[in-house]
């Protein structure tokens, strides 16, 4: 069926929120796994090409402070918690056609792929920036 963001016609795409795995799986993550894999299901009923992505996302400071808080290095910690994550949606039934994690190989070369064509281009740059840094947020706040 068509959608109030295509003509219905065409591949239908849709993602979980990457998950960050920073600890296990909770409620959330199996509400917006099992909410997009209902879609995934509408649209391959209706006749649509589907593909359906989860995964994890295994970078960052808190995931940092988690491993050393286990007292194990971040690669050994975040395959740990991936597994529960892709563990999760088994037991969900969850149709997801790819589970990726952004330590994943091409996953890297893919991001150094575009970092490098954003330099390129002269959207990414060099530059100074000042202001309160939350781990928590993993964002900048300024002093306003």
């Amino acid at each position: 069926p068509a959608t109030s963001f295509d003509d219905g016609q065409g591949p239908f795409e849709i993602t979980t929120p990457i998950y960050y795995v920073n600890d296990k799986p909770h409620i959330g993550h199996a509400y917006t796994s099992t909410a997009c894999d209902v879609i995934a299901r509408f649209m391959r009923l209706s006749g649509r090409d589907v593909f359906f992505l989860s995964g994890t996302d295994e970078h960052g400071q808190k995931v940092e402070t988690s491993a050393k808080n286990r007292g194990l290095e971040p690669q050994q910690f975040c395959d740990e918690l991936s597994a529960t994550f892709r563990d999760m949606l088994e037991v969900l039934n969850i149709s997801n056609d790819k589970f990726i994690r952004t330590t994943d190989a091409d996953h890297k070369k893919a991001v150094q792929h575009l970092w490098t064509t954003l330099v390129d281009k002269g959207t990414i740059y060099l530059g100074a920036y000042e202001g309160w840094y939350s781990v928590r947020d993993e964002c900048y706040y300024n002093e306003s």
